[in-house]
């Protein structure tokens, strides 16, 4: 097995799947989903390409005789973040366990190993079913996860892994997040006639002091696995020129939030806070909208899939909370039990990206072994 991923290994992270969303030169994952699929349909596994948005392909492969056991889904991505900067980017360097390259952690590695494990616990003769989506576009809007959820039937699905990078720990949870885009509108005139004109990017100030305290109060009210949501403002734009009142600022605020904080929790706290902050200049608007919105995740230790993962991985292995959102949040959103387990590395999104080699291995066995228990 060993000698298989890492050889899967080289030749994903060789093919060119920068998502275009990130970067207009990206290649997309065409090329990449077709790979998968051929290596699929060499192993014997029953593989189909999906595309239900246009030049955005995931892979769904099946493994298993599907006779009546339990349906184990894995779950990884094929696309990587942009190559710039990236000191290895699509040529492999290896330094001992350190197998360099952009998209090796993040996460071709656990993509690599979920497909091994699929494969051999098909020639194991599972009764079940593992199910490997080989998904588009994680880095950016998840198109690919929700065109394979709406593709199978989640109901029909027992568990979910999704193999992104967690140290060989079982992630159990992670935080959401939204953002919410403020649009402050006033009126323009010359710096020198300010009784003419309505300041939007001083109006935007005082809510930007006000979203300060909110963040302020989340960090006082903690989760306890994964401690406290929080916010931060993250984009701003304003203004025409210096010495003209600026009659319009945007910006854009991101609040990671806690298994349980609805959309309309994190919007009606953003309407209070708009509320209370209103220009007593009745020449200045304030809006806000939701720009993106994507669920927290959790998962009880005492779920069969995450028990089942920790007697796989063995002593050493425990639940962790993931700093990072993951499509884990959809699987568990449709009512999968989900988990995160995939190998140790460092430099997801970084100049310099590795994985270990040791433990890309021991995620593939370790998945085949769930998968041979899970899907009896």
């Amino acid at each position: 097995m060993t000698r298989t991923v890492l050889e899967l290994l080289d030749r994903l992270v060789r093919i060119d799947s920068v998502n275009p969303g990130l970067d207009p030169a990206g290649a997309g994952e065409a090329e990449i989903a077709g790979f998968v699929a051929d290596w699929g349909r060499a192993a014997g596994l029953r593989t189909e390409i999906i595309e239900n948005t246009a030049s955005r392909p995931s892979v769904v492969l099946h493994g298993g005789r599907n006779t009546g056991g339990r349906r184990l889904l894995l779950c990884g991505h094929l696309d990587t973040v942009g190559l710039a900067g990236s000191r290895d980017a699509l040529t492999p360097r290896v330094d001992g366990d350190r197998f360099h390259a952009r998209g090796a952690y993040d996460m071709k590695a656990g993509l690599a190993a979920a497909l091994v494990a699929c494969r051999d616990a098909a020639i194991a003769g599972i009764d079940g079913e593992v199910v490997v989506a080989a998904v588009a576009d994680e880095e950016l809007a998840s198109l690919g996860v929700q065109d394979v959820l709406a593709h199978l039937d989640p109901t029909g699905i027992d568990a979910a892994v999704v193999t992104e990078p967690t140290e060989r720990q079982a992630g159990t949870a992670h935080r959401g997040f939204v953002w919410t885009e403020v649009t402050v509108t006033g009126v323009a005139a010359h710096g020198s006639r300010p009784h003419l004109g309505a300041d939007a990017i001083l109006a935007a100030g005082h809510h930007l002091v006000a979203f300060d305290h909110l963040d302020r109060q989340l960090r006082d009210r903690p989760h306890p696995f994964l401690g406290p949501g929080n916010l931060h403002a993250s984009l701003i734009t304003g203004g025409t020129e210096e010495s003209t009142i600026p009659d319009r600022c945007v910006f854009t605020v991101e609040r990671r939030t806690l298994p349980g904080e609805t959309l309309e929790r994190v919007e009606a706290d953003v309407a209070d806070l708009l509320e209370r902050c209103r220009p007593a200049d009745p020449r200045l608007e304030v809006t806000a909208r939701t720009v993106l919105y994507r669920p927290a995740m959790e998962t009880p230790v005492s779920t069969p899939v995450v028990r089942m993962l920790l007697d796989a991985a063995g002593p050493g292995t425990t639940v962790a909370p993931m700093s990072y959102w993951a499509d884990s949040a959809f699987l568990s959103d449709a009512g999968i039990p989900t988990v995160l387990y995939g190998p140790e590395g460092e430099g997801a999104h970084a100049d310099v990206e590795w994985v270990s080699l040791s433990g890309t291995s021991t995620v593939a066995t370790v998945l085949t072994g769930l998968a041979r228990t899970f899907c009896r």
